[in-house]
């Protein structure tokens, strides 16, 4: 079963994503920031992370670049889903190392086959 790591300070939204990829028979860990999820990958090895990018204390662009600078987890696709929807928000998330980019508000089945796709690569 696939390990997914999901990164939302918003409770409703961290349920909701975590509610649909669990449903689509994956194995979910939740943090609620940037620290948070660090200190999940020392003990859980996530397969993919779903992360937002505006969250306190550290944002999504930052533990993506942390994520692809370490050597174990550079090769953990990495997933933003933020409500920053913008042309350049995109451009940004995807120069900061995410694998792909999904704005919200997202269809369940976007999200769910975006996770399915990157975790077959």
């Amino acid at each position: 079963m696939s390990k997914v790591l999901i990164v939302e300070d918003s409770l409703a939204q961290r349920q909701m994503i975590s509610d649909l990829l669990k449903g689509s028979g994956l194995k979910v860990t939740v943090a609620c920031d940037g620290v948070e999820a660090l200190e999940h990958l020392e003990t859980f090895n996530p397969d993919i992370v779903v992360m937002d990018i505006v969250m306190p204390r550290m944002n999504g662009y930052e533990l993506c670049r942390r994520l692809k600078s370490d050597p174990k987890t550079q090769n953990v696709p990495v997933v933003m889903c933020s409500s920053k929807g913008e042309e350049f928000d995109r451009y940004w998330g995807m120069k900061q190392g995410a694998d792909a980019y999904i704005a919200k508000p997202f269809q369940p089945v976007e999200l769910i086959g975006t996770v399915k796709q990157l975790l077959r690569a």
